[in-house]
């Protein structure tokens, strides 16, 4: 059986239990082309069943992190560079999403830290999977990875086909949205100062995973005298997030640490003017149908950079039709295919 770990799916509005989700969906499809290996799920008991009843289920155990052996595991998919969980005598294939804490204002200790958790498992692992060419090259830069294969295999963009439903907070007016966790490394405060000379909110949706940013963010607003029209309205469904992203007027995600940024496909998925930072992942997946924030946030830069992006838009030099074909060239049927081959080529290597 070849099992993908899905633990972090215990944390839901995050990045990561999306890719797990998503993943794991395209996955069990095909699967139904390989009958020669069971496709299996490590999941929280809340999610077994979840993608249908022609896979297997393991449920996450407390004693798992400490020792975990099954010899029905042919291979074990780590989703997470920072897992706690890895069976042993297992070949592990490894997906690592981000060296973000590089990118944060942490301390060397800090860094350090989370360097030797990675170092560690990038040591056990057989074949190490980067989601973006930016992750590959940090992967490169700061670790030794011997021999172990290294190749990049991209996010897929969500067909989104549930219930879309009016969220809590509705807009009085026309909007700008941004979603992410309230972290630094996302810099929402840097976006008050676009509501300067206009009559847009603001909303920005997200898990407040370091509060004390919240007021950070509230505090650039009143500084710009726009804290009226700035609304932090906390985690949300995916029903309320595509409602948010099918009413904005653009999308605006200024983060400085992405190993991917699947909040920016999505948003171009619905062919929305999308405004990215300029660091680590974010230009190669936004490509040439994104608009782009300087790199050092300069304010007034960026109060022109988004008017004249606007202006871009609205003048139909980037056609929504064109976003969406941009997005939709990330596929997680694609990703899912391109992991089967990572399987069955580290499967035959064991051998």
């Amino acid at each position: 059986m070849i099992l993908f770990d899905c633990e972090r799916m215990k944390h839901p509005y995050t990045g990561l239990f999306t890719f797990c989700d998503c993943l794991a969906g395209a996955l069990q499809q095909q699967a139904m082309l390989h009958p020669e290996h069971a496709m299996g799920f490590y999941v929280p008991r809340a999610f077994v069943g979840r993608w249908g009843n022609k896979c297997r289920y393991a449920k996450m155990n407390l004693v798992h992190p400490f020792f975990f052996y099954n010899p029905d595991i042919e291979l074990w998919h780590s989703a997470s560079q920072f897992t706690r969980y890895m069976p042993v005598h297992t070949p592990v294939v490894q997906t690592v999403h981000d060296l973000n804490y590089l990118y944060e204002p942490l301390t060397e200790g800090q860094k350090e830290r989370r360097n030797q958790i990675v170092a560690k498992h990038l040591k056990r692992v057989d074949y190490i999977v980067a989601i973006s060419e930016a992750t590959k090259h940090d992967i490169m830069k700061h670790f030794d990875t011997g021999d172990t294969p290294l190749r990049v295999i991209y996010n897929g963009c969500d067909r989104y086909e549930g219930e879309v439903t009016q969220p809590r907070w509705i807009p009085g007016r026309p909007f700008l949205f941004s979603i992410g966790v309230i972290h630094p490394k996302k810099n929402f405060h840097v976006l008050p100062c676009l509501l300067k000379g206009n009559d847009y909110e603001l909303v920005i949706a997200g898990m407040y995973q370091v509060p004390a940013y919240a007021e950070q963010i509230l505090s650039e607003a009143r500084l710009w005298g726009v804290a009226d029209r700035v609304r932090l309205v906390g985690p949300i469904p995916e029903a309320e997030k595509h409602w948010y992203l099918s009413h904005c007027e653009a999308f605006l995600f200024p983060s400085i640490a992405e190993g991917f940024g699947l909040p920016a496909i999505e948003a171009m998925r619905y062919g929305k003017p999308t405004f990215l930072s300029s660091h680590t992942s974010l230009p190669e997946i936004g490509g040439a149908q994104a608009y782009y924030f300087n790199y050092d946030f300069d304010r007034a830069a960026m109060q022109r950079e988004f008017e004249e992006g606007m202006a871009d838009f609205k003048g139909g030099h980037k056609t929504p039709e064109a976003i969406r074909e941009r997005a939709l060239s990330f596929s997680w049927e694609a990703a899912a295919k391109q992991y089967w081959e990572v399987y069955n080529e580290v499967l035959q290597h064991r051998r």
